[in-house]
């Protein structure tokens, strides 16, 4: 039977302090000594010997909460003290205490910064949600200026940013959703987030922290900061192809023993984008049935080793980009759910024109209106194809590439266009 855990259950009655202070005591961290003191005792192993300041700075906690826990391990004869460097006591471990650590270690190999409570985490990303942010059409201006968009269409993402909700961008092949997608995510990147090294729950640790997603800001929190909290800019998690049904719950390594966040965890307080929504290798209607609950009531259940459920935030802005049709994809109930749906298609003579011309600016070529003028008049007429926003760019390199393999400069001209056509579009029959 499946036990629900429910983040209430670990409400305490003294307040959790949040990340902009550093807890001055073990109880104050909101989790159990007996975790922190494991977590301890494998750092001294794993890296040891060092001071009670170097212990601190291991375990991102401040000087009073390491030499609580070292007073811990010293009264169970884990650790004794091998000198002082500047009235600083050097512990190292002993033989008792090094038998501990390698049980500890086969139970669970994290060792590193203290883990910060789930009632904490919870507190905060609410803190934070999405659905705060409030987005002006000088910050949507400002974000897609190095793309080339009508008013109407703008000024449709900047209501849908505000709104917090899901948003479903869809339109052909190379029409710009995925680059809409993450510009939009930029116009939120400019707050500032605490994302957690890791979450306790249950005595499990989470890795939550993740570098190549997470980005820091150079300014990071005051001395007297929570060292377990890292300010980020609002995070952005792209998922394409490779998404499975697993990739949505906690990922449990069997060689290290604990887990890390999904792709939904990382992106909480940002952006979650699923590119070439109805082309994964989960099916749409299991991703859709995952999250009817919550998109709608902003919470998610994950799974832990046992069957165990935890509940977390689910607060951030989905955008589905999709060039299906979204009433061929989902069922009208979800489409009720995606507050916000956008169609990306055909670019205009005028939009097509400026493309290019920025295009081929940035490779240091000219862009002749007489030349650009016959080849719409091509695409649309002899290859019998819409202008899309991706040809600009795909046919400058084609000339660029062809250039590189002869060995000179890059010449924007008829022959080099009829080449770089010949090479990029198939003919109709």
């Amino acid at each position: 039977m499946e036990t629900f855990l429910n983040t209430s259950q670990f409400l305490k009655n003294r307040p959790i302090p949040g990340p902009e202070v550093r807890p001055a005591s073990v109880s104050e961290t909101g989790v159990r000594e007996s975790i922190l003191e494991d977590i301890a005792l494998k750092n001294l192993y794993l890296s040891g010997p060092f001071t009670v300041l170097e212990l601190a700075d291991h375990m991102k906690v401040g000087f009073e909460v390491a030499n609580e826990l070292f007073g811990r391990l010293r009264s169970k004869m884990h650790c004794e003290v091998t000198g002082m460097s500047v009235n600083i006591p050097m512990i190292a471990i002993t033989s008792q205490g090094r038998v501990r650590a390698l049980e500890l270690l086969a139970q669970s190999q994290y060792a590193g910064a203290a883990p910060v409570a789930l009632q904490s985490y919870v507190e905060q990303v609410e803190k934070q949600s999405v659905r705060n942010v409030v987005v002006h059409p000088a910050d949507v201006d400002r974000a897609f200026e190095h793309l080339v968009i009508d008013e109407r269409k703008l000024a449709q993402m900047g209501t849908a940013l505000n709104s917090g909700s899901a948003i479903f961008l869809y339109g052909p092949p190379g029409s710009g959703k995925t680059a809409v997608a993450e510009t939009m995510s930029r116009v939120l990147a400019q707050d500032d987030v605490w994302i957690p090294l890791a979450v306790e729950i249950d005595g499990q640790i989470i890795a939550v922290y993740d570098p190549a997603i997470h980005k820091r800001k150079a300014v990071q929190a005051l001395e007297t900061g929570d060292q377990r909290w890292v300010r980020c800019s609002r995070p952005t998690v792209l998922v394409g192809g490779e998404l499975t049904i697993d990739m949505l719950d906690l990922q449990f390594n069997p060689i290290t023993k604990y887990y890390v966040g999904p792709a939904q965890m990382k992106a909480n307080n940002g952006v979650l984008i699923i590119d070439d929504f109805g082309r994964q290798r989960i099916h749409p209607e299991e991703l859709l049935n995952r999250w009817v609950v919550p998109l709608d009531r902003r919470i998610e259940f994950l799974t832990l080793a046992g069957g165990r459920k935890i509940e977390i935030p689910f607060e951030m802005l989905v955008v589905f980009a999709s060039n299906i049709d979204p009433a061929k994809l989902v069922d009208p109930a979800f489409l009720r759910r995606i507050q916000t749906k956008i169609h990306l298609g055909e670019v205009s003579d005028e939009q097509f024109c400026e493309i290019f011309r920025r295009v081929a600016e940035d490779k240091g070529l000219d862009a002749d209106s007489g030349l650009l003028a016959e080849l719409i008049h091509i695409i649309r007429y002899r290859l019998k194809q819409e202008l899309r926003a991706c040809h600009p760019r795909d046919l400058v390199n084609q000339i660029c590439w062809a250039a590189r393999y002869e060995d000179r400069e890059p010449r924007l001209d008829h022959a080099a266009l009829s080449r770089a056509i010949e090479a990029y579009f198939i003919e109709p029959e």
